[in-house]
C-alpha cells in the first residue's frame, strides 16, 4: 500500500513526456532558433537599405510631451521586466548550448541558478507592467480606419519623406500593444501554471472552450500533462514575443529613428518628429497649447 494519492504515481513510463520532450528540443527549440536569426537578419536588412529614419524636416528648437513620468515608469517597468525574463527564460531553451561551452559548469550553474529566481519573481513586476499599459492607453490602441492609410504606405518605413497620418498611437504601434497586452495575459497564464503546476490547470477548461469549434482537443488532462502543455505554450508565445521586441527596440532606438527614444526617455519629443510620425494627433496637442497660450517647450 502507498500513502501517494497520485494517480500517475503508478505510471512508470508517461508516453506523452516522449512526445512532449522531442517537441521541445527538436521543432520548438528550430523554430525559436530561427525566428531569432530571420528577425535579425531583416533589421540588419533593413538598417542598411532604408538607414536610419530622420526627421525629414529636421529639428524644430521646439518640444512637445508625448508620455509623462508616470506613463514612462510604467513603460520602463514593462520593458526593463520584459528584458530580464526574455534573457533568462532563452537560457533556459538555449543556454546549454550557448553558454555552457563558453561559461563552463560552475558559472553556467550559477547563472542559471539565479535566473531562474528572477525569472520567477520578476514576472510578477511584469504582470503589473501589462495592466497598467492596458489601463493607461487601451482607449489610443483600438483599431480604426486611419490605420488603413498607415498599412497601404507602409508606415512610411520604406519611402523617405511619406508619412501616413496617424493619431496618438500609429497601425504599428497599436500592433505591439496587443501583442504586448495578450500575449502578456496568455503568456503570465502559462506562467503562473508553472509556478503552481497542482494548483493552476487551465487547459482542460480552454480545451473545452476551444472544442465548440469541433477541434476535437482532449479536456481529461492530469496536472502532469497540464504542465507540460504550459510549458509548450509558454515557450511559444515567449519567443514570439521577443521576435516582435527586438524589432520594437530597433525602432526606436537611434539606430532606428531619429528623435523616437526621447518619448521614453525625456518624454519630450520634437514637434517635427510628432507632425511626421503622428499628424493627427500632433494636430490636436498643439492646437491645445496654442489656445492655451503654449506653443512648446525650446528643445534643451
Amino acid at each position: 500500500t502507498s500513502s501517494v494519492q497520485d494517480p500517475m504515481a503508478a505510471t512508470l513510463v508517461q508516453s506523452e513526456g516522449d512526445s512532449w520532450r522531442a517537441f521541445k528540443n527538436g521543432p520548438l527549440s528550430q523554430f525559436g532558433g530561427w525566428l531569432l536569426a530571420l528577425i535579425i537578419v531583416v533589421l540588419v536588412v533593413f538598417r542598411l537599405v532604408r538607414g536610419q529614419i530622420k526627421i525629414d524636416s529636421g529639428l524644430s528648437g521646439q518640444t512637445v510631451e508625448r508620455f509623462n513620468a508616470f506613463e514612462r515608469a510604467v513603460h520602463w517597468l514593462t520593458a526593463s521586466s520584459f528584458i530580464v525574463l526574455g534573457l533568462s527564460g532563452l537560457n533556459v531553451l538555449y543556454g546549454k548550448y550557448v553558454l555552457l561551452p563558453i561559461l563552463g559548469q560552475g558559472a553556467f550553474a550559477s547563472l542559471t541558478y539565479y535566473g531562474k529566481i528572477a525569472h520567477n519573481y520578476i514576472g510578477f513586476a511584469f504582470m503589473v507592467g501589462v495592466i497598467l499599459m492596458f489601463v493607461l492607453w487601451v482607449r489610443h490602441n483600438i483599431f480604426d480606419v486611419t490605420d488603413l492609410k498607415w498599412i497601404v504606405k507602409g508606415g512610411g518605413m520604406l519611402t523617405k519623406g511619406d508619412h501616413p497620418p496617424a493619431k496618438r498611437f500609429n497601425f504599428g504601434q497599436k500592433c505591439i500593444f496587443w501583442v504586448v497586452v495578450l500575449g502578456g495575459l496568455t503568456v503570465s497564464i502559462s506562467g503562473l501554471a508553472l509556478l503552481f503546476p497542482y494548483e493552476i490547470t487551465p487547459w482542460s477548461e480552454t480545451f473545452a472552450v476551444l472544442n465548440i469549434f469541433g477541434l476535437g482537443l482532449p479536456t481529461d488532462l492530469t496536472a502532469l500533462q497540464e504542465t507540460q502543455i504550459s510549458v509548450l505554450w509558454h515557450s511559444v508565445v515567449a519567443l514570439s514575443m521577443i521576435a516582435v521586441i527586438i524589432a520594437h527596440i530597433y525602432i526606436g532606438s537611434p539606430l532606428g529613428m531619429e528623435g523616437a527614444i526621447d518619448a521614453v526617455a525625456s518624454g519630450q519629443v520634437d514637434v517635427n518628429w510628432v507632425k511626421e510620425h503622428h499628424s493627427l494627433w500632433a494636430d490636436e496637442v498643439l492646437g491645445q497649447n496654442a489656445s492655451s497660450g503654449g506653443g512648446g517647450q525650446p528643445a534643451e
